[in-house]
């Protein structure tokens, strides 16, 4: 792409055509073909729109981190997308740390793996969380001991599940965690000279702050590459309907329980009485055998009915419906 001039460069270029200070013809002579060297080794598979489609997804996934992760580490976490790239495996291999968590995940149903690295000192941090410290990292990096091993499996799966939801309107994903790996060179997934899609995450946990990337390959994207543009992105998001939203919604609420009483009535009795009750004790009610009952939705006045039965159950009939004000 060629520069883009600025409304004050037009403005003094134009100027110094109707002065005569530069030459039309000469700007038209010196204007050749700008010839650009393609590396062949590096082929662009990814273009401009897959790597902001993908910047579009991990905004998402962002969110559901910073809003997942608190419950498990009671800490303040901000996630943000800092750059997406596209580079060789053997660069992004090459410029690891050793030791570094790398999360091998299986990218069910396309075909190969992705890598979810995360920085050791955001790794330290949380494990030092969840076994009830501050949060804070190792002053001196170090390797993983078993039981921290275990520990950040435990965060990474939930940061798998999370992938989930930001994928749906590309794809229904079903990723599975295949292993954690401490040492690059056990993480050869595909060819060194394989292009991927790198996505960096700007992560802070309370005052530690770190990256996480997210390693995709070129091999595992391609079946999906022609979804991974803004414009598929948009429509699918519009070619849900209203109505399909409404019912999701109703069956999502049809699940929620909800606490549910009838009052029979209310009465005063003295602590003595009370504790002194036995079987067979009748307590005297504010309110008349053939008087209808008031129900109550949580804390909520919403029928009235009248007492029955129901095969050998106690039951009531609502006789009526009361606005929220009832």
């Amino acid at each position: 792409m060629g520069e883009v001039l600025s409304q004050d460069e037009i403005d003094n270029l134009l100027a110094a055509l109707s002065t005569g200070e530069i030459d039309a013809d000469q700007i038209k002579d010196s204007a050749e073909k700008q010839v650009k060297d393609y590396d062949f080794k590096r082929p662009a598979k990814f273009s401009k729109e897959h790597l902001r489609t993908l910047e579009i997804i991990f905004e998402h996934y962002g969110r559901l981190l910073s809003t997942n992760l608190p419950v498990y580490l009671r800490k303040n976490v901000q996630v943000s997308v800092n750059s997406s790239e596209t580079v060789t495996f053997s660069e992004f291999s090459n410029a690891l740390s050793n030791p570094v968590i790398l999360s091998i995940i299986n990218f069910q149903p396309l075909t190969g793996n992705i890598i979810m690295e995360l920085s050791p000192n955001l790794g330290f941090s949380m494990i030092d969380r969840m076994l009830g410290g501050k949060g804070l990292p190792l002053e001196k990096s170090r390797d993983f001991s078993e039981i921290e091993l275990t520990l950040l499996e435990r965060i990474m799966v939930i940061c798998m599940q999370l992938l989930r939801e930001p994928w749906k309107n590309v794809l229904d994903i079903n990723p599975t965690l295949d292993r954690i790996e401490t040492n690059p060179q056990f993480a050869q997934i595909i060819a060194p000279s394989e292009m991927i899609a790198i996505v960096t995450l700007n992560i802070k946990v309370g005052d530690v702050e770190g990256l996480m990337n997210i390693c995709l390959p070129y091999f595992t994207l391609e079946n999906i590459m022609d979804k991974l543009n803004t414009k598929f992105w948009f429509s699918t998001i519009q070619d849900s309907s209203d109505e399909d939203y409404e019912a999701y919604i109703e069956a999502m609420i049809k699940r929620v329980q909800v606490p549910i009483r009838a009052v029979l009535g209310k009465s005063s009795i003295s602590v003595g009485d009370f504790t002194s009750l036995q079987t067979g004790d009748v307590i005297r009610l504010d309110n008349r055998v053939d008087n209808e009952l008031a129900v109550y939705v949580g804390n909520l006045k919403k029928f009235m009915a009248v007492p029955g039965s129901s095969k050998d159950k106690y039951a009531v009939r609502v006789t009526s419906i009361l606005g929220e004000e009832g």
